[in-house]
């Protein structure tokens, strides 16, 4: 239990934490993934809100948190990467689907960054199959439910 705990806060600081790097450096080191490509669609290929910055800030936090409670650097680094890896993907899919950057789209936007490291986790620590699954399902429920209080709190700039 205290396990798919710590793999539960390490999805929330993949995620977190790169909103929170945001607040605090507001345009310092802001510098987008794909770089303001866009795709053969005439679309971004990620769009602004996907940076460099938010990358490091996401994977490093994994890897810090990782290490404290004993899963490893290494794991930590990798879990915060596949994380943002899966952020990143589900961002690919909205813009090919004409939404916006930071559109609402339900479970595409939680469920990538919670399975791709949970995968991870269940291949890595021999977690149970069940029990990965709960994790990541947890984890985009908990989403959906207090991004729009953070929202209201004013530490989202967006409702989901």
């Amino acid at each position: 239990m205290l396990l798919s705990l710590e793999l539960f806060v390490m999805l929330v600081l993949a995620n977190g934490s790169p909103v929170v790097v945001a607040r605090l450096l507001h345009q310092t080191g802001n510098r987008p993934v794909d770089g303001g490509r866009v795709w053969r669609d005439g679309r971004p290929v990620l769009g602004p809100s996907k940076t460099w910055r938010g990358l490091v800030a996401g994977t490093m936090s994994c890897l810090l948190f990782s290490a404290w409670v004993g899963l490893g650097w290494l794991f930590g680094a990798l879990f915060g990467l596949l994380a943002l890896l899966g952020d990143l993907v589900s961002s690919f899919i909205k813009r090919r689907k004409g939404l916006e950057s930071s559109a609402r789209a339900l479970w595409l936007d939680q469920l990538p960054e919670a399975l791709l490291p949970m995968a991870m986790a269940w291949l890595w620590l021999s977690l149970p199959l069940w029990e990965a699954v709960a994790v990541a399902l947890l984890f985009a429920l908990s989403n959906m439910l207090f991004s729009p209080v953070l929202y209201r709190l004013g530490i989202r700039k967006q409702p989901h």
